[in-house]
């Protein structure tokens, strides 16, 4: 006779494992800081070359202006603007990356947390049920 005990547990470990366990279950796999390094450094690609592919749009659309005034810019002063507009920009997604993933890190932890107590749980009702089975063959022999 199944024990229904085990059948709700292996229930419920096996919907979270369709459901948020797919998100959650890859993240805990990592340590926090490696989980939210590797998040940074793909900010720090994606952010760059969103921001290169964004300047390349506005210079072709602003390309006239800039050809008939070219001699009469700053250079210096545009290239020192678009660096330093660069290094906000970045900075700015890279503390949103952080703070993200740092919540994610938590949220995954403790959701996690409890699908181990419950394999924790289902694990002592096998080994319970193994010491009975034991328990009633020496009771035969």
């Amino acid at each position: 006779m199944p024990n229904e005990d085990k059948i709700r547990i292996m229930t419920r470990l096996s919907i979270y494992e369709k459901t948020e366990g797919r998100k959650y279950l890859p993240i805990s796999k990592y340590y926090r800081s490696d989980y939210i390094g590797l998040a940074l450094i793909r900010n720090f690609f994606l952010v760059t070359i969103g921001y290169f592919l964004i300047l390349v749009a506005c210079a072709v659309y602003f390309s006239e202006y800039l050809m008939d005034n070219i001699n009469k810019m700053d250079l210096i002063q545009l290239g020192t603007d678009i660096v330093a507009a660069y290094v906000f920009v970045l900075a700015f997604f890279s503390v949103l990356t952080y703070l993200i993933t740092a919540v994610r890190y938590h949220k995954a932890k403790k959701s996690v947390r409890t699908y181990y107590q419950e394999l924790t749980k289902l694990e002592k009702l096998y080994v319970r049920q193994e010491r009975r089975a034991e328990n009633n063959r020496r009771e035969y022999r």
